[in-house]
């Protein structure tokens, strides 16, 4: 079973650009800077097991996730996580709804990934905030805080489809979270 651990931050726009640059200063490999759409599915056995359904869809590929939420009561999210990438989106999609899961939220993400020793290291952009999550062993997403020297940072234990679900809007029954399109960036 694939267990994802991670640490998520609450940013403001002035320390994500220190931190981009203090990524660069300890040598951090950039890998990717990608622009996502994420839709979530819930319902049934799905909502019994605090998990979700979700695609996420970037310029070069679709993802498709299951992601289970694990209880635990420390700043460390663990989540059984199994992902495979999909050719047929539209297919995945249809799948997903005959099964009886429907799409709940929908969330934009630009999105800057780093691999920094052991841990990789994102910058998210959201319409609803600034984000940094360390993905990795917890002793090694520790010794990256120190690297980073990210003591004082704000932990935020909610993920994106909860945050979307307090920061979105109602579009036909579903929760959306989505850049203005009408402001040049």
């Amino acid at each position: 079973m694939a267990i994802e651990i991670e640490k998520k931050y609450r940013l403001d726009k002035k320390r994500i650009v220190e931190l981009t640059a203090k990524l660069g200063h300890l040598g951090a490999d950039f890998t990717s800077e990608v622009f996502e759409e994420n839709y979530l599915h819930r319902g049934g056995v799905l909502d019994e097991r605090s998990a979700v359904l979700r695609l996420r869809k970037t310029n070069e590929k679709t993802i498709f996730t299951y992601k289970e939420k694990v209880i635990n009561d420390s700043d460390f999210k663990h989540q059984i996580e199994f992902e495979t990438e999909v050719s047929d989106v539209e297919a995945t999609e249809n799948i997903i709804e005959r099964l009886g899961y429907k799409l709940a939220a929908v969330y934009e993400k630009h999105r800057k990934t780093f691999h920094l020793g052991n841990v990789e290291v994102v910058l998210d952009e959201l319409p609803f905030g600034y984000y940094m999550e360390i993905e990795g062993a917890i002793e090694d997403i520790l010794a990256s805080e120190k690297l980073l020297g990210i003591e004082d940072l704000e932990t935020e234990t909610r993920g994106y489809p909860r945050l979307t679900l307090k920061f979105g809007k109602q579009v036909n029954g579903v929760v959306e979270s989505r850049f203005d399109k009408t402001i040049a960036a």
